[in-house]
């Protein structure tokens, strides 16, 4: 397979620029490299720029309404628990109308994939304040100033008891496409968040960890298993004092002193406290934040099902002509 094949017929209808281009092209690298079938492969949306995903890639899907793609995404991994299930939703999409649906998604643990473009805006509807949008952020529907403090959507899903939590970049290819494929292999829920712009609306959204000149000396990549180091020059790192990572430079701190990553441990703590980490009053943290697998929902309700049908084997056909039976004249 080769990315190509999974390119449907239809010419994407995003602005020039967008980031939601590298996220289409990353996923089609990722289903190739992994040897989908397209067959057995749903993208279902919502509502927004980021819900149009499921016309521009050629496996089935489905354009759902405003909040309700896990809801619907779940309906169609319990009516086929073999398929691959996606969803490409938006910061509006998810945490606004569909907060409710979201959360209960990670909660189950539904065994499907979470896209979420983050780009801080409603851009379809033309640039009003998102639930992620910054406190003070100026838009149609802000004109003062948005007065709302930002979801931070990793801590949320962390918090909702995400088993599979992580964030990526639109211009970071190569690590995007290691995030996705993670993901891909994730049994359970696997929420992704990609830093994404909106060229027209809110240009620059993500620039200061998205541009080569700043990116090294304001993201943390999480990597399993390593100390917590950043810089250009690798020369800072991450230490807990108490409940409070802190930034600290390497030359005033011994090597073991430093914070190790664990996306793996079963207490997602240690993860939720990297998710509240945020530029500038310290690096972004991007990567895998946690890790882990238990049971699933889907799973657990063909179980559920597949036990009831083995105590009580129904003879439909002596059901219908048996003696509870009468005839309506």
């Amino acid at each position: 397979m080769k990315p190509a094949d999974f390119a449907s017929t239809s010419e994407p209808r995003w602005c020039p620029g967008c980031g939601d281009f590298s996220v289409l092209a990353v996923t089609k690298r990722i289903l190739a490299k992994l040897g989908a079938e397209k067959s057995d492969t749903v993208f279902v949306s919502g509502i927004g720029c980021s819900s149009r995903f499921p016309y521009y890639i050629n496996t089935y899907g489905m354009h759902s309404i405003h909040g309700r793609a896990p809801a619907l995404a779940t309906g169609v991994k319990l009516a086929n628990p073999h398929l691959k299930v996606w969803i490409a939703t938006g910061d509006g999409d998810a945490l606004s109308i569909g907060g409710n649906h979201f959360i209960h998604l990670l909660r189950r643990n539904v065994d499907l994939k979470v896209l979420l473009f983050n780009n801080r805006i409603y851009g379809l509807t033309k640039g009003q304040y998102s639930p992620t949008s910054e406190q003070g952020k100026v838009t149609k529907s802000s004109p003062f100033g948005s007065p709302d403090a930002p979801m931070k959507p990793i801590s949320l899903a962390l918090g909702a008891g995400a088993t599979f939590a992580a964030r990526a970049v639109d211009r970071d290819l190569q690590h995007m496409e290691y995030v996705l494929e993670r993901a891909y292999n994730h049994r359970g829920t696997a929420f992704v968040e990609i830093y994404q712009n909106c060229l027209i609306f809110n240009d620059g959204a993500f620039e200061y960890v998205s541009e080569k000149e700043f990116k090294a000396e304001r993201t943390l990549y999480l990597e399993h298993g390593k100390p917590l180091i950043f810089g250009k020059n690798k020369d800072k790192g991450i230490q807990l004092n108490g409940v409070t990572p802190s930034v600290v430079n390497l030359a005033d701190v011994q090597s073991d002193d430093l914070l190790i990553h664990d996306e793996k441990t079963a207490d997602p703590t240690l993860a939720f406290l990297l998710s509240r980490l945020s530029y500038p009053e310290s690096p972004e943290p991007v990567g895998i934040f946690r890790a882990v697998e238990t049971e699933t929902y889907d799973a657990v309700v063909h179980q559920q099902v597949d036990t009831a049908k083995a105590k009580n084997r129904f003879d439909l056909q002596g059901l219908l002509t048996g003696s509870d039976a009468w005839t309506v004249e």
